[in-house]
């Protein structure tokens, strides 16, 4: 009788499911796979678990729910119109999104295909023979973990579930905080070192531990008045940090924008990342998603180009300009990084294409680039790309300057295509034909500088141990060293170290964590005044309340929705 195994293999293509709740899988017959060797075998077990994570973190997904939520990005109707989507960006930028909202749906459905994809690698991978088994089930269960830890962030709960056959329990609170970390225990022993950062590592579980820690305390009661941190958990924050430090495997990148670049798979400071490498069929979006439709990066491709979509609020603008007065931000390297030399030299307006970067960073005034007209680029008499002024023509607004402005809100003004200075963090890939897809730029999840901060912050709620925080956020800063470092801080404390979170780590979908342990959630910003502390977890989608409507009591809304 020939034996039935849970697996989706990546040779014969992804099968998605839609269960929210019960996270079924398709049963497939071994006759499948009887060509494949058992390394093969274990191999298409593998790739599903690890195959969501690039459409979880696109623009309208995790990005959007922990970016645009926050003071740091906003996304208006573009000119009354654009973006529009029923409104889901207003709302979730002002916290009145509502369990329809189609992004929160969306990320949701994804994780919890990413978790049952665990699940049936966990089921099958004890039957396979080959010795990389032993390895691919603990990233298996550790994954399954890593999306809990998602789900616990997010929307409060967690699913456990250990055979595809059986009904989800659910956990909240200091009860799911206790399973995760069980969870990430149990398999750190037999997970690699060096196989990352697309990969599960030891590394990157101590550093999920380190951030399940420091979040604990939220995560245990997340509307809580007045958050309290337990000094058990800051000592394991530090610890797992130490770990990771001490190990000499990571290094702080010289160069700030390198860690993005679209050939980052191999830079240093990584320790956990979606792997997106172009033989992957990565997606180009985190580039694309700010930049305005005037925007050409790529002189092969003159279909290429931005969408109009956030920018970043005055709120989150003013920080940098209040931290660094009366010198401009740009002191700091992490704020802007010029690749266009007409920028500085307005003569230059002749570029060859091999030579032709757009800026990095945070994208302020009038914006410059390859100029497109009747769908080609226009070229300058020796044949090289010719670069100047950029206007709204492909908005049918040839008079209107890509000027990116400080103001924009909600207002007619505020909500013009230009409004809001833009991010171009992540490289825009080179092989983007579309300017959608084929990003070849791995997603940080967790990256060293993290380490240290989380250290730093460990160290001041624990004992307000300044000099060791102090330490720790000076040596992120100095060693960007590609260019002039941002200069030492001589000060520290929990608002400056928020603040400098903000500074490191802005557009890479941490921020609303962040807010909400730092006590920052219920402020007021750009068009949000919201307190409702009830936010601070966004609710459960109606389709997976409904669909679990057969068990009654079984999936109950979050407070507030």
């Amino acid at each position: 009788m020939k034996k039935k195994i849970y697996v989706l293999f990546a040779l014969l293509g992804i099968l998605s499911i839609e269960s929210c709740t019960n996270l079924e899988e398709v049963v497939l017959d071994e006759s499948f796979t009887s060509n494949l060797s058992e390394k093969q075998a274990a191999d298409g077990i593998m790739a599903p678990v690890y195959a969501r994570l690039p459409d979880i973190f696109t623009h309208t997904n995790y990005f959007a729910i922990q970016e645009i939520s926050t003071d740091e990005a906003i996304l208006p109707y573009r000119g009354g119109t654009d973006w529009g989507d029923n409104g889901i960006y207003l709302a979730l930028h002002a916290h009145t999104q509502t369990s329809t909202d189609p992004n929160l749906r969306n990320t949701w459905n994804l994780i919890l295909q990413g978790m049952s994809r665990s699940i049936t690698a966990i089921n099958t991978l004890p039957s396979s023979k080959d010795p990389i088994a032993k390895t691919y089930l603990a990233e298996a269960r550790g994954m399954r973990a890593y999306y809990s830890m998602l789900t616990l962030d997010l929307f409060g709960l967690v699913f456990v579930k250990n055979d595809i056959g059986e009904t989800s329990s659910i956990l909240r609170g200091d009860k799911a905080v206790e399973y995760i970390k069980s969870e990430l225990l149990a398999v750190e022993p037999n997970l690699e070192t060096t196989v990352g950062p697309g990969r599960l590592t030891k590394g990157a579980v101590w550093g999920l531990l380190a951030r399940l820690y420091l979040n604990a305390a939220v995560y245990r009661d997340p509307y809580a008045t007045a958050t309290t941190f337990k000094n058990e958990d800051l000592d394991k924050v530090i610890e797992y940090t130490d770990k990771i430090i001490a190990s000499g495997q990571y290094q702080l990148s010289r160069d700030y924008f390198s860690i993005f670049n679209s050939d980052n798979h191999t830079n240093k400071e990584l320790i956990f990342a979606v792997d997106q490498r172009a033989e992957l069929n990565g997606h180009n979006r985190l580039a694309y998603f700010s930049l305005s439709g005037d925007q050409f990066p790529l002189p092969a491709y003159p279909n290429a180009n931005g969408t109009d979509g956030p920018g970043i609020t005055s709120d989150y603008y003013r920080t940098w300009v209040n931290a660094y007065a009366p010198q401009d931000p740009t002191v700091d390297p992490r704020f802007y990084k010029q690749n266009l030399s007409i920028y500085s030299n307005p003569a230059d307006s002749c570029v060859a294409a091999e030579n032709f970067n757009i800026n990095r960073g945070i994208l302020r005034g009038q914006q410059y680039g390859l100029i497109r007209k009747n769908g080609v680029f226009v070229k300058c008499a020796d044949g090289k790309m010719k670069v100047g002024k950029l206007f709204y023509d492909t908005r049918n607004k040839p008079t209107l300057a890509v000027d990116f402005t400080e103001k924009i809100d909600y207002s007619v003004e505020g909500s013009n295509y230009n409004t809001g200075y833009r991010v171009e963090k992540y490289e825009f890939s080179k092989k983007s034909v579309s300017g959608r897809n084929f990003g070849e730029a791995d997603i940080v999840i967790l990256r060293l500088a993290d380490i240290y901060l989380m250290r730093a912050e460990a160290k001041l709620r624990k004992s307000n141990d300044i000099a060791s925080a102090l330490a720790d956020v000076n040596t992120v800063r100095a060693s960007r060293t590609a260019s002039t470092p941002a200069p030492a801080l001589t000060a520290m404390s929990l608002d400056i170290l928020y603040r400098e979170r903000g500074f490191e780590f802005y557009w890479e979908m941490l921020r609303r964590t962040d807010m909400i342990r730092f006590g920052k959630f219920e402020d007021k910003w750009t068009e949000k005044t919201n307190t409702d502390k009830n936010k601070r977890i966004f609710p459960i989608p109606q389709t997976a309340i409904d669909g679990a409507s057969n068990i009654p009591g079984y999936l109950v809304q979050n407070a507030g929705y």
